[in-house]
């Protein structure tokens, strides 16, 4: 049974007893205190606390997740992924431990070819906790009594294995565990207790029934109070049960695992069990790949902080293992992320529409990474240098920790690298170093999206606001509300007096909060006490939320006061203008580059926009002003622009452009300029394209492997850019004395003359620094039986010509040992060169040292090979110290 059909036989089975499909959320969480969803029921844990109606009483979904905690353990194991998914049951306060236990038993022993999976009966044992004295006797005597489990087939077992909790304050309740005994060939007798390699965990249901204050660890925690209704959570790993009924060892072995695990096997010549290494390489591969996949899918980008270093990391650690299978050429990771959105393409139909968007960012970070390893590599033969010459044999925590956070070199490769040198590394100095940079990345993300508010506090907002604020702002600028909470330094507070800097909700609002790529609105808040609020920013938390950010201006606020809220209306109009030109360079782009052009994030504030978007590479200029002259051309027109709420299989039959990344409900809002452009949206627009006056695009640049910015500037500010540049212009035809028209060829007949002089200035530059070659060798100085010349050239010299200077000074001393080091500083920064002959490299000299050491008296750092080397630093008068160190080290030899 293929895994797309375990998922659809658990759906309709549970829609078919009365449950609402959900689909899957985004790997994306909502949840401000998770970076991804790592658990299936993560999606409804508004709906168990009580926060928010849910949709139905029973509800039921296969919900995409992503683990990374144990990533170092993948492919070590048969047992550990960073992608899963989770099936699961869920019931509101509806059915508990009755309705759940029968539901379960029924699904797995049914016939399959009546629907079910076909587990025979006596193959399942279910467990059940017994915390001291307290046993589940409920949840027992469901299993023996109404289902006929014998009693034999029960085991209790304690908080560690039958109590869950997502390890966080929030839901928790007892448990009972299903197995499936694979049979004696996989291990002993005794249930799960007496192993659980050959008894098999397959289903766990949760009977949710508390709130957690505090959780120490999975068996240290504090209930603070019962959930306000009895809840069931029943999680499902669908790879596990595939792998069951596919009647194969693991999850490796499935159906969509293992299509990636042979093409990589195939891709790099090896064979999956014939090699232990090559194994755990392989089943890295197959697992990063399919899970970096599904990330992209869901709008993450590779980074260097939250989910975009996870994303990274995974793609980079496939990468890095297939160089180990011998596969070096890029374009590997296409090939295999190919196979991943095949694989997984039925279930999620998604990957198969925006195939090409995910290609594009997937090989621009694979081309990235390559060059990072060329790169990686010879900064890591600098630092092992370095190690040796001090005589360490532990690489630095810090020096692993630059080439992992400057340049992306993965631990495990700077490891096993620097094991084949015969060198330890400083884990836990890296680590510690890693730990903090984490710390702080969460911190600021954090910090950002909540305003660094207790999650618990933006709860009690939302249950004030009615469990969501109405947003009233797309036909209308102004409104009455009710102050429904007030912060002050992130503290619930019944008042706040003038100059207090507040946090504030109302029961509705007309103030856009900054999401969508839309910056938000600005404007004043007042009540009928004559109180003024001063909103400076306002964003959006939690789903529903509308926090204003602001100032008391005047007077004191109170809760449950009415107010009046007013936007900034002009800021609006501005920021509604370049909402809608982002919309319609969209729409332009996609028309000439074509559908892999997708949205990839974008600003849009009063005046100036930028748009990002996926490509393989830069934009010509050529292309860039033909959106710019198509767009400036529909916009004569003046199209309507209309918005309005469909179904999302409505929207897209209409050919309406979801944003890749984003996920919709199933009720969704489209903006339509004219017959230009179609859009899913949230934001706000102009009533007609006429309104935008003028768009001109600035120009475009690379903001990450494969994604590309554009900026531009629309309305007023457009017209006062191109105003400016027409007096610059004329300025410049007045300064040469030609028309405007001309000015191209003859700034370029000027350019061509002043290079032709550079190169001739150079030229006479490099023959008066290569005159000296002749009078340095002569004068070269008997260090210990070595011919030392220690030189300091003009500054000004290139880095070019005090390497042929030290290359040819070498050469003039043919026969004899000899370290010849030239340094300068052409940029007003010192650089040095050091050439040793080989002679001198048979008395252990090597230039890649030498320098090494100059480099840090210099304030800097650098590298190269035995016989010639290069680098750098920072202060300049410390030239002189370098030449001495140098020669200190020659004589010391």
């Amino acid at each position: 049974m293929e895994s797309a059909e375990v998922a659809r036989r658990f759906l309709k089975f549970f829609e078919e007893n009365g449950h609402t499909v959900m689909p899957s959320a985004s790997l994306v969480a909502e949840d401000p205190t998770l970076l991804l969803v790592p658990a299936g029921m993560v999606p409804f844990k508004p709906y168990f606390l009580g926060q928010r109606t849910p949709p139905a009483p029973r509800m039921t979904s296969a919900q995409k997740c992503v683990r990374t905690p144990d990533i170092d353990e993948v492919g070590k194991t048969t047992r550990h992924a960073t992608f899963f998914q989770m099936l699961g049951n869920f019931s509101i306060g509806d059915y508990f431990k009755e309705g759940a236990i029968p539901f379960a038993w029924e699904l797995l022993t049914r016939p399959q070819a009546e629907g079910g999976f076909g587990f025979p009966e006596e193959k399942l044992w279910v467990t059940v906790l017994q915390d001291g004295d307290k046993v589940d006797d409920e949840a027992i005597d469901i299993w023996h009594n109404k289902v006929g489990v014998p009693l034999e087939r029960i085991q209790r077992r304690g908080l560690a294995d039958n109590y869950w909790h997502m390890g966080v304050p929030g839901p928790g309740g007892p448990c009972s565990e299903i197995y499936y005994d694979r049979g004696p060939e996989f291990g002993r007798e005794g249930g799960p207790e007496a192993d659980e390699d050959r008894y098999l965990e397959v289903w766990n249901l949760v009977f949710m029934q508390e709130m957690l204050s505090e959780v120490r660890s999975k068996v240290d925690f504090d209930v603070e109070a019962p959930l306000p209704a009895k809840n069931i959570d029943t999680g499902m790993g669908l790879e596990r049960m595939a792998a069951i009924l596919q009647g194969v060892d693991n999850i490796y072995e499935t159906d969509t695992l293992r299509r990636i695990l042979d093409r990589a096997a195939e891709l790099t010549g090896t064979r999956y069990g014939s090699d232990g290494r090559a194994d755990v390489s392989l089943r890295v591969i197959a697992d990063h790949v399919r899970a970096g996949t599904m990330l992209v899918s869901d709008g993450v980008r590779p980074g260097n902080e939250g989910r975009g270093y996870v994303l990274r990391r995974l793609l980079r650690r496939s990468i890095r293992n297939l160089r180990l299978l011998g596969g070096q050429d890029a374009g590997l990771m296409h090939e295999l992320t190919d196979v991943a959105i095949k694989a997984m393409g039925e279930q999620y139909t998604d990957l198969i529409r925006t195939a090409a968007n995910i290609h594009t960012v997937i090989d621009a970070e694979e081309e990235a990474f390559l060059q990072t390893l060329r790169t990686g590599t010879t900064i890591f033969d600098t630092a092992v240098e370095e190690t040796r010459r001090t005589g360490g044999k532990v690489l630095a925590g810090d020096q692993a920790f630059k080439l992992h956070d400057t340049y992306g070199f993965p631990i495990d490769l700077t490891l096993e690298m620097a094991a084949e040198q015969g060198l330890k590394v400083d884990e836990d100095g890296f680590r510690r170093l890693m730990t903090e940079q984490r710390e702080r990345a969460k911190k600021d993300a954090r910090e950002k999206k909540t305003g660094n508010l207790d999650v618990s506090v933006l709860d009690e907002l939302l249950t004030s606001a009615g469990g969501k604020v109405d947003f009233i702002g797309y036909n209308s600028v102004h409104g009455e509300a009710r102050l429904v909470g007030v912060l002050v330094n992130g503290a619930n507070v019944p008042a706040a007096g003038e100059g207090a800097d507040v946090e504030i909700v109302l029961d509705r609002t007309p103030f856009y909060a900054e999401g969508g790529g839309q910056l938000a609105d600005h404007g004043r808040i007042r009540f009928g006490n004559g109180a003024v609020v001063d909103v400076h920013d306002v964003q959006s938390p939690l789903t529903g939320l509308i926090v204003h950010r602001g100032r008391v201006r005047v007077g004191e606020v109170q809760v449950g006061d009415q107010a009046q809220a007013e936007i900034d209306i002009e800021r609006r109009h501005a920021i509604s203008r370049s909402h809608s030109a982002t919309h319609m360079v969209h729409a332009g782009f996609r028309r000439a580059l074509g559908e892999s052009a997708a949205q990839a994030g974008s600003e849009n504030s009063p005046g100036r926009f930028r748009f990002d978007f996926t490509a393989s590479g830069a934009v010509p200029a050529s292309v860039l002003r033909d959106v710019e002259d198509e767009v400036n051309a529909v916009l004569i027109n003046d199209l309507d622009v209309r918005a309005f709420h469909t179904s999302i299989d409505e929207a897209r039959s209409m050919g309406a452009l979801a944003l890749f990344g984003e996920k919709y409900g199933d009720e969704v809002r489209v903006v339509e300029i004219g017959d230009y452009s179609l859009e899913l949206c949230g934001g706000t627009h102009v009533a007609k394209s006429g309104q935008l006056g003028l768009v001109k695009v600035l120009g475009e640049s690379s903001i990450g492997a494969g994604v590309r910015r554009v900026e531009a500037l629309v309305g007023i500010d457009a017209f006062r850019f191109l105003a400016k540049e027409n007096v610059l212009v004329s300025q410049l035809a007045e300064q040469l004395k030609t028309r405007k028209e001309e000015l191209p060829e003859r700034v370029s007949g000027l350019v061509t003359r002043l290079r032709d002089a550079e190169r001739e200035l150079e030229k006479l530059r490099s023959q008066q620094v290569l005159a000296v070659a002749g009078s340095l060798a002569e004068g070269a100085a008997d260090v210990n039986g070595v011919a030392f010349v220690g030189h300091r050239a003009p500054d000004g010299t290139g880095a070019d010509d005090l390497r042929k200077l030290a290359v040819d000074v070498r050469g003039r001393l043919r026969g004899r040992p000899a370290v010849v080091m030239v340094a300068g500083a052409p940029k007003d920064r010192p650089v040095v060169v050091i050439a040793v002959s080989e002679g001198a490299r048979e008395r252990g000299l090597k230039a890649g040292a030498l320098v090494g050491l100059a480099a840090k008296t210099l304030g800097g750092g650098g590298g190269g090979k035995d016989d010639l080397a290069q680098g750098g630093g920072a202060d300049t008068g410390k030239i002189g110290e370098a030449l001495a160190a140098v020669e200190r080290a020659v004589g010391a030899a």
